[in-house]
């Protein structure tokens, strides 16, 4: 009776977890598993560099080729000299600092059999805007190619409860 169960420490143990699942442009579900969590210490490191202002290290950490950025309001910088253009006018005109909430790295196979190691992380941002502080939340998605972000998507909102609590006192 018990022959037929496999031990323990079979190859079923070391099989990736699925986790979900995101659907294709065709509709089709894609499985999700747990990512290479490698991918979590390079999102802290541009996060931390975005924070120091280290513009060479966050350039460093850009996938040499076809690296682009969307943001938050329709922006899509591309190449890391842009970026780098992007965030020199923008940390001087708003001063941003991030505090992150969560961390989650995916990953999926693709159609050609390639391995796509995703990261997605939750901040809460505050801003310096027309001499107020302004907090917000957001949401990154970037994907990890060769150990260098080659794209990230930022959603955010204002955080509106933080905004009001101000105006009261």
């Amino acid at each position: 009776m018990y022959a037929c169960v496999p031990p323990a420490d079979s190859n079923q143990a070391s099989a990736p977890q699925e986790i979900g699942y995101q659907i294709s442009d065709k509709g089709e579900k894609i499985s999700l598993y747990g990512g290479d969590m490698a991918s979590v210490s390079l999102w802290e490191t541009y996060i931390k560099a975005h924070n120091e202002r280290d513009l060479e290290t966050i350039a460093s950490l850009n996938a040499e080729k076809d690296f682009v950025a969307y943001g938050p309001n329709g922006e899509a910088i591309k190449g890391t000299e842009a970026h780098m253009a992007f965030l020199t006018t923008w940390f001087e005109q708003t001063n941003p600092t991030w505090t992150t909430k969560f961390l989650i790295t995916n990953m999926y196979i693709d159609k050609e059999g390639k391995v796509q190691q995703w990261i997605t992380s939750g901040h809460d941002l505050t801003l310096t805007v027309e001499g107020e502080e302004v907090k917000v939340n957001q949401v990154h998605d970037g994907l990890i190619v060769d150990g260098k972000i080659k794209m990230f998507t930022v959603n955010e909102r204002v955080m509106v409860e933080e905004q009001e609590e101000k105006a009261k006192e």
